[in-house]
């Protein structure tokens, strides 16, 4: 009985994997061009937040305060380059301010959130190999509402905002002190960035807070355990995350292992601010930086 028990939950989770992996949606996000850095140690992903609002239905939008759906392309709010040791030792999240004043491959000098609505996945892979000198591994995509359907089939996360936060522009009014967030909430909270004294420097943080906390309920045994969570969620990442067509449901789950014991969290040195032909742009301490990245090659 009991080999005919493992032998049902093997074909379950095998049969599930395989669902997952099947219905991932996919793009050519990883791309070899003349003079790429070769490879670099551990494993390097470049997780991306995006504003696309693609097949967001009006009543998701209205939930996720997602403005016009009738905008189109998309644009990056969140870059993030997770770097997983070979041997199993502490992951490092490294977030990249999307408007750093990076070189653009055929665009010159600009924000390295440009590179995403220029070229795509690819032109953001190579500018984030050129700025960091990191092989990008694998990468992975969520859009607009996906963070905020993920929290709510886990049934939601908590969060720990220092102060209030009032941002209409993000459906978010929320009191300082942890909290239990919602989907839209969280969404909100990882959206806003007008209301605090570093602007988007603040929210590369709690982007970074919430990417900690959904892990950590994800992989918590509540969640595991329990089919009225489990199947929700399976639905919900397959329908949210773009992987490169090389990836699948494995290299996730091993991100997830690495990430599920907590993450060195980092954001890119930063050395000033300065107003350009791109508009106000965030310069980081080119030494500082090299030292960060070049302890992660």
């Amino acid at each position: 009985m009991l080999g005919v028990l493992l032998l049902v939950v093997l074909l379950v989770v095998g049969g599930t994997a395989w669902w997952v992996d099947s219905n991932l949606n996919r793009v050519d996000a990883l791309a070899g061009y003349d003079g790429r850095i070769g490879n670099t140690s551990g494993t390097n992903w470049l997780l991306v937040g995006s504003d696309s609002r693609d097949g967001m239905s009006a009543e998701d939008g209205e939930r996720y305060a997602a403005g016009d759906l009738s905008e189109g392309g998309a644009r990056t709010d969140t870059i993030i380059v997770v770097h997983v040791p070979t041997f199993g030792g502490k992951p490092t999240m490294v977030s990249i301010p999307r408007d750093s004043y990076v070189s653009i491959p055929g665009y010159g000098e600009g924000k390295i959130n440009s590179a995403f609505a220029f070229g795509g996945p690819q032109l953001l892979q190579q500018t984030v190999e050129g700025a960091t000198g990191l092989r990008m591994d694998h990468y992975m995509e969520i859009g607009f509402g996906g963070f905020g359907k993920i929290v709510d089939a886990v049934g939601g996360v908590e969060l720990c905002p220092d102060e209030p936060i009032d941002d209409p522009m993000a459906g978010l009014n929320i009191e300082a002190g942890c909290q239990e967030m919602d989907g839209p909430t969280a969404l909100g909270y990882v959206r806003t960035r007008y209301t605090s004294a570093n602007g988007d420097l603040d929210r590369v943080e709690r982007q970074r807070e919430f990417l900690g906390a959904v892990v950590s309920k994800v992989g918590s045994l509540g969640t595991l355990v329990n089919p009225f969570r489990v199947f929700p969620l399976v639905n919900a990442f397959s329908d949210a995350l773009t992987v490169d067509e090389g990836d699948h449901v494995w290299h996730l789950a091993r991100l997830a292992l690495g990430m599920v014991r907590g993450a060195d969290q980092q954001t890119v040195p930063v050395g000033g601010f300065a107003d350009t032909d791109a508009g106000s742009v965030v310069l980081w301490d080119d030494a500082a930086a090299e030292d960060l990245f070049s302890g992660l090659r």
